[in-house]
């Protein structure tokens, strides 16, 4: 195996290694039958979950970063009765996608998402959905892209609306340069604590979670993706697309408050709302209270 097969994985050890955890658990979650596919782009091919009718509107769903097209595996059905749903796994980031070069800038993200999108015949119309550091992949495309797009959810996006706490940087930085499942524990236990309290199904789930961070960690090379952002003022406002903020009252990253308190002051326009009891980890702890208030704004006349 030559260096570019093993890309973007240390070895080919590691990579056989995560491929084969990501198979399980697309097995052991993933609950409806989807057409899985490889599209080429000039940064690599990108792997994508779809499903459902062909003749409904179509949604995008960009996972959280470390994460993978896996993480809707609680929405995905409610989400496909509605939408055809396509489910990416980052070019960037962990998952199967076969990236050939790095994203160095965010740029550099909306054209490979304008290429993915002319690959699979997806002019206009698109229904964003992005969780974490895909919500703020997801501003930023609209910022470039507008005219592609029809509605937006950004669920908790990194940075974004408000810087990303201190707390967070120093977590992050010991699970990535350190990547011993302690520091992979600590980080996803503290982002997720209404999820770690919530039941033993959803312990169950988590330790999965960290345990799927701590593969990742050890089987991908160090990348440096682009660091999310704060949109300006004047940015902010520019996004003319109906777009609902949804973020957990007990958000760690940032203050939920502060941030739905910017918004409705400087974008007026852009729908916000706080999810009680839960956090970061809110597509986990309330799913179906998620997947119901997408489909409303989605549907709903603007």
């Amino acid at each position: 195996m030559n260096t570019t097969e093993i890309y973007p994985f240390r070895s080919a050890k590691t990579k056989d290694i995560y491929l084969a955890h990501n198979n399980k658990l697309a097995q052991k979650y993933w609950p409806i039958e989807s057409e899985t596919k490889m599209v080429e782009t000039s940064f690599g091919q990108t792997f994508i979950r779809i499903s459902g009718d062909d003749n409904n509107p179509p949604m995008v769903l960009l996972p959280g970063g470390n994460n993978t097209s896996l993480m809707w595996w609680q929405n995905i059905e409610n989400l496909s009765r509605h939408y055809k749903t396509y489910a990416l796994d980052n070019i960037a980031d962990f998952g199967r996608s076969k990236p050939t070069k790095d994203i160095k800038k965010s740029d550099e993200f909306v054209s490979w998402l304008n290429e993915l999108f002319d690959s699979l015949d997806l002019k206009e119309g698109i229904n964003l959905v992005g969780l974490s550091y895909g919500g703020w992949l997801s501003s930023i495309y609209a910022l470039r892209s507008q005219k592609r797009l029809n509605k937006m959810v950004l669920l908790a996006p990194a940075a974004t609306i408000l810087p990303l706490c201190k707390e967070f940087w120093v977590r992050v930085i010991f699970s990535a340069l350190i990547p011993h499942r302690y520091f992979t524990q600590s980080l996803i236990n503290w982002l997720c604590e209404n999820m770690k309290q919530k039941s033993n199904a959803s312990r169950a789930i988590l330790k999965d979670a960290v345990e799927e961070l701590y593969i990742g960690l050890r089987s991908f090379k160090p990348r440096k993706l682009p660091i999310p952002t704060v949109l300006k003022d004047h940015e902010l406002r520019e996004i003319n697309i109906p777009t609902l903020y949804l973020v957990g009252e007990n958000e760690k990253i940032y203050s939920a408050k502060h941030a739905v308190e910017r918004l409705n002051k400087i974008a007026p326009t852009i729908s916000t709302e706080i999810l009680p009891e839960a956090g970061h980890d809110l597509v986990f702890v309330q799913p179906d209270q998620i997947s119901i208030r997408i489909i409303e704004f989605l549907k709903q006349d603007n």
